[in-house]
C-alpha cells in the first residue's frame, strides 16, 4: 500500500504535473468566463514551466545530489560483491563490468521487479551482463524488490554487513546510501551518470533542462518521503 501511495503522490507532485495542473485550472476558469482567475493561473503556469525548464534551476538541483560522490578510482580487491541497482543499464552496467574485471572472484547482484517490463529488471540486466561475457554463475538475481528500501532489506539478508560496491546513478546515490546504511549495511558508492554541465544563465528553457529538474525533484521527494517514514 505504501509503495502504491508513493507512486501516486510522486506522479502528481512532479514539476511538470504541477505546471500542467496550473494550466488546467487556467483553462477551466477561461471556459467559465472567469477571465481574471484564468489570467492568474495561466500566467503562473507559464512562469512555472519556464523556471523548471531553465538550465540553472535543474543544474543547481542535480549538482547538490551529484557532488556528494565521485567515480571509484582505487578499486579494492577485497570487496567481492557489486550491487547493480535497476535503471539505466547502458551506463550502470558499464560500471558494474569495470568493477567486476578489477576484482578476482567478484559477484554481481542485479535487483528489480518487472515494473513496466514483461520480466523483472533484475533478469533483464543479468541477461545484458551475460551477453557481455560475465559467467552466469557470477550473477545473483533478486527479482522481488520494488524500490530501494526493499532492495536494502533483501541485500541485508544475503550479505549482512559485508562491504559491497553500490552501483547507481550519482543523483540517486545519496538516497540509496542513506537507505542502505539505515539497515546497517556497508555500501561503497560507485556512482554513474554524473552530470557536470556548466551553469548557463543565458539559455533557453528546453526539455533536457526539464528532465534534470524532474530527476532531481524526484530524488528530493524520495528523500523527504523516506525521512517521514523513518527509513533514513
Amino acid at each position: 500500500m505504501g509503495f502504491v501511495l508513493k507512486k501516486i503522490l510522486s506522479t502528481f507532485l512532479m514539476p511538470l504535473s504541477i505546471g500542467l495542473f496550473l494550466f488546467l485550472l487556467g483553462f477551466w476558469f477561461l471556459y467559465k468566463n472567469s477571465y481574471k482567475k484564468a489570467k492568474i493561473f495561466l500566467t503562473i503556469g507559464f512562469i512555472w514551466i519556464f523556471i523548471i525548464a531553465y538550465q540553472p534551476v535543474g543544474k543547481t538541483m542535480i549538482t547538490q545530489l551529484n557532488k556528494q560522490n565521485d567515480y571509484i578510482v582505487n578499486v579494492s580487491k577485497d570487496v567481492k560483491y557489486i550491487l547493480l541497482l535497476g535503471g539505466d543499464i547502458e551506463k550502470r552496467g558499464w560500471e558494474a563490468l569495470r568493477l567486476y574485471h578489477k576484482i578476482p572472484n567478484a559477484k554481481i547482484i542485479t535487483s528489480g521487479y518487472e515494473g513496466v517490463y514483461d520480466i523483472p529488471e533484475a533478469i533483464i540486466n543479468a541477461n545484458v551482463l551475460i551477453e557481455s561475457g560475465i559467467p552466469k554463475e557470477d550473477i545473483i538475481m533478486h527479482t522481488s524488490p520494488k524500490d530501494t528500501k526493499e532492495e536494502a532489506m533483501v541485500i541485508k539478508k544475503f550479505i549482512g554487513k559485508k562491504p559491497f560496491y553500490l552501483v547507481t546513478a550519482s543523483y540517486h546515490m545519496p538516497r540509496a546510501l542513506a537507505l542502505f546504511k539505515k539497515e546497517g549495511l556497508s555500501p561503497i558508492p560507485a556512482p554513474t551518470i554524473i552530470r557536470n554541465k556548466k551553469i548557463k544563465f543565458l539559455s533557453i528553457p528546453n526539455g533536457w533542462n526539464l528532465k534534470d529538474t524532474e530527476i532531481a525533484w524526484h530524488e528530493f521527494l524520495g528523500i523527504l518521503w523516506s525521512k517521514l517514514r523513518g527509513q533514513i
